[in-house]
This record gives C-alpha cells, structure tokens and sequence, in this order.
C-alpha cells in the first residue's frame, strides 16, 4: 500500500487534542463565570426605585396617657445621646422636659392633629424622618403619637 493521508491521527496526537480540548472547555467555563460575575455586579449595583412601604394605620380608642404611654417611647428611641436631649436636637424629648419642649415649640397641633410636626417626622411625611436610624414607628409610636394630640395632648 502507499502513503496515501492518514485520516485517523496517531495516539500521541490524541492525546494532545484530548489536553488541548479540556483546557478550551476549562478556559470557556471560567470566563463565562467571569462573565457572569461582571454582569451581577454592575448590574446589581444601581438603585432604580425606592419602595416606600405604608404599614395599615392603627387607630387608638382608649385614652393615650402622655406620661405612661409616650415618655417611655420617648426615653427608648428619642432622648438618646446626641438625639433629643438637653443640648442636643430639638424637641427635648427627656423624661423630665419632653412636654414643656413641644408644647413650647409648637411640635403639635390639637386642631388638626395629623398636621403636627412630631407627627409628621415620625410618619416620614416631613424628613428626616423619626426615630433617626430606627426602625419605623416602634411600639407603635405614630398612633400613640396621634391619639394623644387628637385627645387634646393632655400633660397626664
């Protein structure tokens, strides 16, 4: 026989595409990989849309005592270091001095409670909103809050 072309290539030639073939297909899977990593992060890193979430609004029948019910809120989510306290932002929402600062700066309106600025800033309506860096309305303070004006932000 002659030496016609060989179609079939030898072992060692094999060998060799096999390599050469597992390192294309590895080479393939890590950019794609890179790829899709890329594509995360660029496009996970935008902001397109704020969601502003409403919870359903609470209404309080019973009467709202300003001493039992709101200073304890106050105290816990307010009238902390660098927050409302002496010395620090307005209203001084203290224990001791909460009533006379936002009866004094005007921080409620008894004839149209909704209207009230403390209420406004806990319900987010003005900003910042209240209580800074806090979940919103804890303990369900925006209710309380507006209960008391509405009941005529009695000193109690």
């Amino acid at each position: 026989m002659g030496t016609g072309i060989n179609f079939y290539p030898s072992t060692q030639n094999q060998k060799r595409l096999t390599i050469k073939i597992l390192i294309m297909k590895k080479a393939l899977i890590f950019m794609t990989a890179v790829g899709m990593l890329l594509i995360a992060v660029v496009t996970g890193c935008q902001k397109n849309a704020t969601f502003i979430y409403k919870a359903p609004t609470v209404v309080v029948t019973t009467p709202v005592s300003f001493s039992k019910n709101l200073v304890p809120l106050f105290t816990a989510n307010c009238a902390l270091s660098g927050c409302h306290v002496s010395g620090g932002q307005t209203p001084n929402l203290t224990a001791a001095s909460a009533y006379a600062s936002l009866s004094g700066g005007n921080f409620f309106n008894v004839s149209n409670p909704s209207s009230s600025i403390i209420y406004e800033r806990l319900t987010g309506t003005l900003t910042p909103e209240m209580p800074f860096g806090k979940p919103n309305n804890p303990s369900n303070i925006n209710a309380l809050v507006l209960a008391w004006i509405t009941q005529g932000a009695k000193n109690n």
